[in-house]
């Protein structure tokens, strides 16, 4: 063995070194080796793959039991169970020749690397894009001893974990050989090798599920005081709370053959509290499950976890409790006890979402609350927004949303339900499907798709109007608009079609008579049918099956355009039954507004002063002219 160098006029000495042979269980170490002894750069150095030796052994202590070297049928029948016995031991010995590198590789061309999971139980070969696969005659054998040798340079085991690699990349060498120059376009991903992946150890982990639930951020990511969760919601079967339990993971094995043995769990969180009768508690394998009984929300006083449905506050404010989010499924009632007319039960800027909420005083300026049921004894202040399907004021100016809504005094407030009953209104406005009013002051706008009744007018300058519309969008009217359009658009292409096709099927009806005639004759004397009447005759029932298609897409079409129109006819329909009622004369200036669809007009009308006219209605002459006419009086 020794150093060699070339040397040419003007041009640096290479130094390269004579090709030698060696045995070792760690080719990158080797190769190295050699770099540092001849002072030669690793890069300038590679080797071929002479042969691979694997050895095994049971580790037993007391024992001095020598390597036992494999064959390649023994290392076929190695079994999981010896893999993951950790007194199993695996080695390999490469005889590899190690030369310095003279000139390109036929394979320089794919750039290639190797690399594993973290465990290195799963081993890839990647491919950047750009790389160029050259095909010839041994390019398969060659391809293959390149991986070998980056997985040996990776100190990864070759022959025993690898059975998959040739199947995994033998579509690529499919694509080489047919393409001969085969481009990358994007980066490829092959598993070579696939050993033993251990199963992780679980150290045992409490979540408070229901905790999660606190609003206490902002969209920047800083800390919001006022949704600071006061209130965990919960409903009936909701996870709350999960106790994980430890677990030790299971042993595995890498690609290097080394044996994995998982840590011992860490216990540091085991519950220490109990649960009240409200709480199901479940017990799996793997954790325990405390889950809710009932709705409610979340109490834990003294060590003892339950679920509690009445809440009882003060005030709800920035400064005591923030603003409390509950689901509003979650049978939680919060009862707001305070009731001085100079302070607000619900401060300024809160947000309330609850099940049930009764509050005995204010809602402040800018404040929301949203439940099912909700009542204030209190006012709501104009800039405040309060929804509930049972909803009852006693003073509103906010704005109010609802299906039941019972005021006892509206002050330019505004309310939208389906139901809206008010004990006085001075000024506001008011939509919904029917709509009571006991005292109807001034300055009040009362829309409603069915009803309008008044006890007692004491004021003027109100409107009261008929609009079929407040149960619908405009977008809803003028998209059912479009579809009819389009229906019926499609109708009159499929009747065209559907004409041409009858057109012809009668002119070819007595034709597909003879033929059908002489078919069964043909049958029923044993007689060969000829190819040309049988092709016609199955030509007719396909143009058959055509026309029975057409007749059921037409009659589908016009089943939908019907009930499309009868909708929108239903809708305008439901002004002519819709009534403005008044159980008072009519005084001062009061208009009465009838809104149509179809046409899009408005009707006017206004009482005259002191008039006892009770019932008004809708009304459509013979002519076509409509108006609102007195029906009782």
């Amino acid at each position: 063995m020794g150093l060699l160098t070339n040397a040419g006029e003007n041009v640096p000495a290479v130094a390269r070194i004579t090709p030698i042979i060696v045995r070792t269980p760690n080719v990158a170490k080797e190769i190295l080796q050699v770099s540092q002894t001849y002072k030669v750069p690793v890069s300038s150095l590679d080797f071929h793959l002479l042969g691979t030796e694997t050895f095994t052994k049971m580790a037993v202590e007391g024992s001095s039991e020598d390597w036992i070297e494999l064959s390649a049928d023994e290392l076929k029948e190695l079994k999981e169970e010896q893999f993951l016995n950790p007194k199993f031991e695996l080695k390999q010995i490469h005889e590899i020749e190690i030369f310095s590198i003279t000139e390109p590789h036929s394979l320089d061309s794919i750039d290639m690397s190797i690399g594993g999971n973290a465990t290195l139980c799963k081993i890839y070969l990647t491919i950047k894009a750009g790389s160029v696969g050259h095909y010839y005659e041994t390019f398969q054998e060659d391809f293959i001893h390149w991986v070998n040798k980056k997985k040996l340079r990776a100190n990864l085991m070759i022959g025993l974990f690898d059975s998959m690699m040739l199947q995994n990349i033998e579509e690529l060498l499919a694509k080489i050989r047919i393409e001969v120059n085969y481009r990358f376009e994007t980066q490829e991903r092959y598993l070579i090798a696939q050993a033993y992946e251990p199963i992780e150890t679980v150290n045992d982990k409490l979540i408070l599920h229901y905790e999660t639930k606190r609003q206490n951020m902002d969209e920047h990511g800083r800390v919001d005081y006022a949704k600071r969760g006061y209130v965990m919601s919960a409903v009936k079967d909701e996870l709350l709370i999960e106790y994980i339990k430890p677990r030790k993971g299971e042993n595995g094995r890498n690609c290097r053959g080394e044996f994995i043995l998982p840590k011992e769990p860490i216990v540091r969180f085991e519950p220490t509290f109990t649960t009240g009768e409200k709480i199901t508690v479940i017990d799996t394998p793997q954790s325990i499950e405390y889950r809710a009984g009932v709705g409610g929300y979340v109490t834990l006083e003294g060590g003892v976890y339950n679920i509690n449905s009445e809440v009882e506050v003060t005030e709800i404010s920035f400064k005591t409790t923030g603003s409390i989010d509950t689901q509003l499924d979650a049978d939680v009632t919060i009862n707001v006890s305070e009731k001085d007319s100079m302070k607000d039960a619900i401060g300024q800027g809160m947000e309330v979402t609850v099940h049930a909420i009764n509050i005995e005083g204010n809602i402040g300026p800018n404040a929301k609350v949203t439940a099912k049921k909700a009542s204030v004894d209190g006012q709501v202040h104009q800039s405040a927004i309060i929804r509930a399907d049972e909803l009852t004021i006693n003073v509103h100016k906010g704005t109010a949303y609802g299906k039941d809504v019972h005021i006892t005094r509206l002050e330019h407030g505004i309310v939208e339900a389906d139901h809206v009953t008010v004990a006085q209104a001075t000024g506001g406005k008011i939509r919904a499907r029917e709509v009571v009013i006991e005292v109807l002051g001034s300055h009040v706008k009362i829309a409603a798709s069915h009803l309008i009744e008044i006890r007692k007018i004491q004021g003027g300058e109100n409107q009261l109007i008929i609009d079929p519309m407040i149960n619908e969008s405009d977008e809803s009217l003028h998209e059912r608009s479009d579809q009819m359009a389009q229906v019926k658009q499609t109708i009159r292409d499929i009747q065209r079609e559907l004409e041409g096709y009858e057109h012809t099927w009668r002119e070819n009806a007595q034709g597909m008579e003879d033929l059908k005639r002489k078919l069964l004759h043909y049958k029923s004397n044993g007689i060969a049918m000829p190819p040309a009447f049988v092709q016609k005759y199955q030509q007719n029932q396909l143009f058959k099956e055509k026309l029975e298609s057409l007749r059921t897409e037409l009659s589908t079409k016009q089943d939908q355009y019907a009930w499309l129109a009868q909708k929108h006819t239903a809708l305008q329909a439901e002004i002519f039954e819709a009534r403005i009622i008044n159980h008072d004369r009519w005084h001062n200036h009061n208009e009465i507004i009838f809104k149509l669809i179809d046409p899009p007009i408005e009707v006017f009308y206004v009482p005259a002063e002191n008039s006892e006219e009770r019932i008004l209605g809708l009304h459509q002459d013979e002519d076509g002219e409509f108006s609102i006419k007195v029906l009782a009086k």
